[in-house]
């Protein structure tokens, strides 16, 4: 059983619970990014850079995840792939991806992705709340829970 991190874009007060949460119940945690960063050092911390290119990162998730896993992303067709799988995957504003939503996710992302190239303006991403930090939190940790044997 082991996290992964689709590190990219994921923000820094979700890698901090990560790291908080890969300490405290011994679980590794692999950070996968295409440029490097700096996570603490902690036997159950790693990163791993990938090359620069569309999905890259997302591949090598996906190539090592197993259905034990659990993986933090906010990508979608990247959740998709990891739930069909066997995995579980969280978003980092807490939203579990699930076989029985990860559909109708792919299918709103893909209709405003269409909306964006007609030129319609559909605005940003919210940044992180405090009530999207505890709900990651929350979910996080149930997961933790339901899954680890420490």
């Amino acid at each position: 059983m082991k996290i992964w991190v689709d590190a990219d874009a994921c923000p820094v007060v979700i890698k901090e619970i990560l790291f908080r949460a890969a300490e405290r119940t011994q679980i590794e945690t692999c950070l996968v990014a295409n440029h490097a960063m700096r996570i603490p050092p902690s036997k159950y911390l790693k990163f791993i850079q990938v090359s620069s290119g569309f999905d890259v990162a997302d591949n090598e998730i996906v190539k090592r995840c197993q259905a034990s896993d659990l993986v933090i992303t906010s990508d979608i067709p990247l959740a998709a792939e990891i739930v069909e799988q066997g995995a579980t995957a969280l978003n980092p504003r807490g939203e579990l991806y699930t076989m029985s939503n990860i559909r109708q996710r792919l299918n709103m992302r893909d209709f405003m992705d269409t909306l964006r190239s007609s030129g319609v303006e559909t605005g940003g991403v919210a940044p992180i709340s405090q009530a999207d930090r505890q709900a990651f939190a929350n979910n996080l940790d149930k997961w933790l829970a339901k899954n680890n044997a420490n």
